[in-house]
């Protein structure tokens, strides 16, 4: 079921008729993520995606959100289009949260990629960079770098710990370095900042969608390249890293778009502050998810043990 909400279905009835696409089939919730409640809407048309923003989702920000998937499309990269009501409008209120309706797109993530699979969406990344050149709108960076510093604070250290013995000195220590380290100047522009391997549908080595993109935010681009090698270059639970997938990833992205010397540089300490980004808010999540919520909480610890091999190879990977 969805992940917080629960709509009956004469609500959603309701709701799917302010849009002109058919009548409602069916409505399956998705119980993935913890920021979102989804659900797989089929019509008598077509199959959609419903998604009610729960977390960490500004509504004065879903304009840019959603502009942003329709200027991609539009693009020509693989994202799905935004779905707007009879009215016009991208989303809609409902029992005081937003709702929008995005297009379904074919594919199915991969748990195991290959390296096929991995330059395909270094290619789709770099397309997606040079897309956002003429985005008129600019998005606010919310889960930076002292969003990162509030989440372990206010996680605390006693709690940090309980998660695993000397986290939150691991953390603590991370997060000077990089208040210290993080770089300035970097091309930039709106970037996906979450694309992980279950934010892209595949069919075989071809990329179908780009999805989720509810914490894009204007950033540098090699900070998006980053957070997706952090997601995609290593073993469920961060305990292996794959080489095989790091240089084809990386040369997916290359065929498309070239680091600058500068960004090349960089890249050792953009990689540490994306496993910080992500264990930030998994240690948020795992001490302060409510008991009842229908989510499996995501371990931490999967981006403290990329952290670790980081700190002690990043360098490496780019001499």
């Amino acid at each position: 079921m969805a992940v917080y909400t629960h709509l009956g279905a004469e609500d959603l009835a309701k709701l799917i008729a302010a849009y002109d696409v058919g009548e409602l089939v069916s409505a399956k919730g998705i119980a993935e993520g913890v920021s979102n409640s989804n659900w797989l809407i089929e019509t008598t048309r077509a199959r959609y995606i419903l998604t009610m923003y729960e977390l960490r989702i500004d509504t004065a920000q879903l304009p840019f959100f959603l502009g942003l998937l329709d200027h991609l499309s539009a693009k020509g990269c693989a994202v799905p289009r935004t779905i707007h009501d009879r009215d016009g409008a991208a989303f809609r209120m409902v029992d005081g949260k937003a709702v929008a309706l995005i297009e379904f797109l074919p594919g199915v993530s991969v748990d195991h990629p290959t390296p096929g699979q991995a330059e395909a969406v270094g290619n789709a990344l770099a397309q997606l960079h040079h897309a956002v050149a003429d985005f008129p709108i600019t998005g606010v960076q919310t889960m930076g770098l002292a969003e990162w510093d509030r989440l372990i604070h206010q996680c605390g250290s006693e709690r940090l710990d309980t998660i695993a013995p000397g986290l939150s000195g691991l953390a603590y220590e991370e997060l000077s370095f990089l208040a210290a380290n993080w770089p300035g100047g970097l091309p930039h522009g709106v970037v996906h900042c979450d694309l992980f391997p279950d934010n892209v549908l595949m069919l075989g080595n071809k990329v179908t969608g780009l999805i989720d993109f509810y914490f894009s935010a204007d950033d540098f681009f090699a900070y998006d390249l980053a957070v997706t090698h952090a997601a995609w270059c290593f073993s469920p639970g961060g305990h292996e890293f794959r080489p095989e997938i790091s240089t084809a990833l990386l040369a997916g992205y290359a065929s498309g778009r070239a680091l600058s010397a500068d960004e090349r540089d960089q890249m050792p300490v953009l990689l540490r502050g994306a496993c910080m980004r992500f264990l930030s808010s998994r240690a948020y999540d795992w001490v302060f998810t409510p008991a009842d919520a229908l989510v499996v909480r995501k371990d931490p610890m999967d981006f403290a043990r990329r952290l670790a091999f980081y700190r002690a190879n990043g360098n490496e990977l780019f001499a």
